[in-house]
């Protein structure tokens, strides 16, 4: 069998396609593994790899990172946390948070208190700026997560939210026990 016909006689399925090279093409987002055959662990990586990409963009003029974002919707949830407490709400390394800590503090958009009885604690608090700048990069997370529940009503959503919420403390469980 020639080489052209054994390649024909192939199924030609999205994730085993050829490019034109010869080279196997690797799927796009929705095909293959990528797609509904995938795993849920992949596929709620992929979209948050997507969501994220999209939301650097989106913030990019405004001069904040998506960490950025979550670190100042972090402080503006709950004013007064530790940087420590900062990492474990954002998911980030203490590293990471203290970097975007003094970033945001030199810019002027947080502002570090004492902890009143444990003095080597450092609080974190939005100043007027952190909270405006928050509004500014909000209005636009919240047109990305419009665009995220496009064709859901209200009660899928809240389906939606529910089960990622109840993974997080499922598996939140793991970790404890």
């Amino acid at each position: 069998m020639s080489r052209k016909s054994a390649a024909a006689a192939r199924p030609k399925t999205a994730y085993k396609a050829t490019a034109p090279s010869g080279d196997v093409r690797v799927p796009a987002p929705g095909e293959g593994k990528r797609g509904e055959q995938g795993y849920l662990g992949y596929l709620l990586r992929q979209a948050h790899a997507a969501v994220r990409l999209t939301m650097e963009r989106a913030l990019a003029d405004l001069g904040v990172t998506s960490p950025q974002f979550a670190v100042l919707t972090m402080l503006n949830a709950y004013p007064g946390l530790s940087g420590a407490d900062v990492a474990r709400l954002t998911f980030l390394t203490p590293q990471t948070v203290g970097v975007i800590i003094r970033n945001l503090e030199r810019d002027g958009a947080i502002l570090m208190t004492p902890h009143p009885v444990h003095g080597r604690i450092q609080q974190w608090t939005l100043t007027p700026r952190g909270a405006t700048l928050l509004k500014d990069c909000r209005e636009r997370v919240i047109a990305l997560e419009k665009r995220l529940t496009r064709g859901l009503d209200s009660k899928a959503e809240t389906t939606i939210r529910r089960w990622l919420a109840g993974i997080a403390t499922d598996l939140q469980q793991d970790q404890v026990d």
